[in-house]
């Protein structure tokens, strides 16, 4: 499972225990074990640990292993040694994530006086964001495998070129956030709206991580290649309206893959029941020109 990828990395192993023991019995075993499973297993433990120890899975802090040795401090992102002389830098600290970040941005217009200090107020706060180069780079917080948005899409070329994801689930996913996120740039009804672009919303968080590993899961994906392109087209719209509308879940694409999932088997019914009503057409008329 790729559990460890999509969580943060000090959540304590006996959560990670329960929660992949969770994944395997409820969501493998019960359903007939490895490929039978409706749910993708690691997006459902995640689930599991983000609804059941919700303090551990969320909020602005991320793990840094920060620690010096004895001797030697920090000031300024500088370490010195005893005598006070600078000897490095630290690597990196802690800090909201850029969609805690936009989604403060929501609070800061409900809780301003005015207009006035509303506007300050998200402009101190889009000014803290980070660079779009820093979120492709990877030097943002974030869970272990979400960050570096050129190491997924490296990842994301192996799948395609050994076919073992669909390049339509993943092109589709991205076309339903680009759309979706210019909608909402047209509709412009708060900052988060407004001044959050496309590409900023794709390569933040773990939307990228998610729709190339995790929303093109051969079990619980369509089967169907028009299925495919629905299902991935849908998971972007999904991911894109639960981080703007929902404050309570700043990311979005776990729920939306994990709906998706459940749907997916109902796209590929629909499709197959098409195509068949379209083959008995084309028999027919093709029986009444003869």
């Amino acid at each position: 499972m790729l559990i460890p990828l999509i969580i943060p990395a000090s959540t304590p192993l006996w959560m990670v225990v329960i929660a992949t023991a969770f994944a395997v019995v409820f969501v493998k075993e019960v359903f007939g074990g490895t490929g039978m499973n409706i749910l993708n297993p690691a997006l459902t433990a995640r689930s599991f640990l983000f609804f059941s120890y919700p303090k551990q899975m969320s909020g602005d802090v991320v793990w840094v292993d920060s620690s010096l040795p004895a001797g030697y401090t920090s000031v300024d992102g500088s370490v010195l040694n005893e005598l006070g002389e600078a000897v490095g830098r630290i690597d990196a600290t802690a800090g909201a994530t850029q969609l805690s970040k936009w989604n403060s941005t929501i609070a800061a217009v409900n809780d301003a006086a005015n207009d006035v200090a509303a506007k300050v107020e998200v402009d101190k706060i889009m000014d803290s964001t980070y660079s779009l180069w820093e979120q492709i780079a990877g030097h943002i917080p974030g869970s272990i495998g979400e960050t570096s948005s050129i190491a997924i899409l490296i990842g994301a070329g192996l799948l395609i070129h050994t076919g073992v994801a669909s390049w339509k689930i993943m092109a589709s996913g991205l076309f339903g956030a680009l759309f979706m996120t210019l909608i909402f740039n047209t509709a412009a009804a708060n900052p988060y709206m407004e001044q959050v672009g496309p590409i900023a919303q794709i390569t933040a968080g773990g939307f990228l991580f998610g729709l190339v590993f995790m929303a093109t899961d051969p079990v619980s994906a369509a089967q169907t290649e028009v299925g495919k392109i629905l299902y991935g087209f849908f998971i972007g719209i999904i991911a894109i309206m639960i981080r703007v509308f929902n404050p309570a879940y700043p990311e979005g694409m776990m729920l939306s893959i994990l709906f998706m999932n459940v749907i997916a088997p109902l796209i590929d019914h629909y499709v197959i029941e098409g195509n068949i009503k379209e083959r008995l057409l084309r028999g027919k008329l093709h029986s009444s020109n003869h």
